[in-house]
């Protein structure tokens, strides 16, 4: 596998727009943050006001950007190798490099500090150390060093339900530990379905994904056991109370399909033969690779819609 090249990425000046600030923040991956912190506050056994609430997921979401921002930051070299992400504002030359991890910077300060005071030190310490480990641990550490950069780093993508939960209650319990176990285990076979379909992507960049170093036969039979696994931690709110009918029933479903879904992987061809032509769209793949796109798209929906049953089921329970 190539190592990446380190380049200095064009440097743009005065061209920067409001959308390319807003780009940096990764909204879409921000979404996802947002919703699952927002789960692990309103299923917390506490009732606290709107306003509260309100203020901790804003606070959730600048942290999220401020993640984001940072990555960007950082990563603006290999950025600028990948079709997938060469288009984001630094290697393009939209933001300074320098800029993006000044905004990043404040940014969290100001995600940390707020939350605080609108809280409590549990959930500001959270948020703080998911900062970190995403822009540090992760993005500086183990993205460019090891094909468990996505297991181990996937934890900075599943403590927002447990920040939100700590927001609400001062607290860390089974409950919120239980969400973040989702979320982690669901990372891996979620990242490396696009991994398979984009081998020739990471490639180029030099990044030690796991089709890339392990090949796409062991990353296959990986997300299918993940997906197992995965099965099995999402029935255990069925059984500690946690969840209830709308829960479990939507659980059942979508893990049998996240598991369908996986196992087409195994079964398939996908990463056999990567296209170092590999062109920008997360979606249009050869017909080899379309297991591995169908399950990364589908896990997107699922996260959704798992927590987005667990809230429905806590919002009911609290209703009656």
């Amino acid at each position: 596998m190539q190592q990446a090249k380190q380049i200095t990425p064009v440097m743009g000046i005065g061209t920067a727009e409001p959308s390319d600030y807003w780009a940096l923040m990764k909204p879409r991956v921000m979404s996802l943050v947002v919703f699952t912190a927002w789960v692990g506050f309103i299923c917390a056994p506490v009732n606290p006001s709107l306003s509260n609430m309100i203020a901790v997921i804003i606070c959730i979401a600048v942290g999220a950007g401020a993640s984001g921002a940072l990555n960007m930051a950082y990563d603006a070299d290999i950025d600028a190798l990948m079709t997938r992400t060469r288009q984001r504002p630094v290697p393009r030359g939209a933001v300074r490099a320098e800029t993006a991890q000044t905004f990043g910077v404040i940014m969290s300060f100001f995600a940390v500090l707020t939350l605080w005071l609108a809280s409590n030190y549990l959930a500001a310490g959270i948020l703080a150390f998911t900062v970190f480990f995403y822009a540090v641990i992760y993005t500086r550490w183990l993205k460019r060093s090891t094909p468990q950069n996505i297991v181990i780093g996937g934890a900075a993508g599943a403590f927002p339900p447990m920040i939100g939960w700590a927001a609400a209650t001062g607290t860390i319990s089974l409950e919120s530990v239980i969400m973040f176990l989702i979320i982690f285990l669901w990372t891996p076979p979620h990242f490396w379905a696009l991994a398979l379909y984009k081998t020739g992507d990471y490639d180029k960049a030099g990044i030690p994904m796991m089709p890339n170093v392990r090949g796409a036969a062991s990353t296959r039979f990986q997300i299918l056991i993940y997906a197992l696994i995965l099965t099995i931690t999402c029935l255990v709110p069925v059984f500690t109370g946690q969840a209830g009918t709308i829960y479990t029933i939507s659980a059942i479903v979508l893990n049998v399909i996240f598991v369908g879904l996986s196992l087409k992987v195994w079964r398939s061809a996908a990463g056999e033969r990567p296209d170092l032509s590999d062109d920008a769209s997360l979606y249009a793949v050869k017909t080899g690779d379309k297991a591995a796109r169908n399950l990364f798209a589908f896990s997107i929906i699922y996260l959704f819609a798992i927590f987005g049953a667990l809230a429905a089921d806590n919002i009911l329970l609290g209703a009656i």
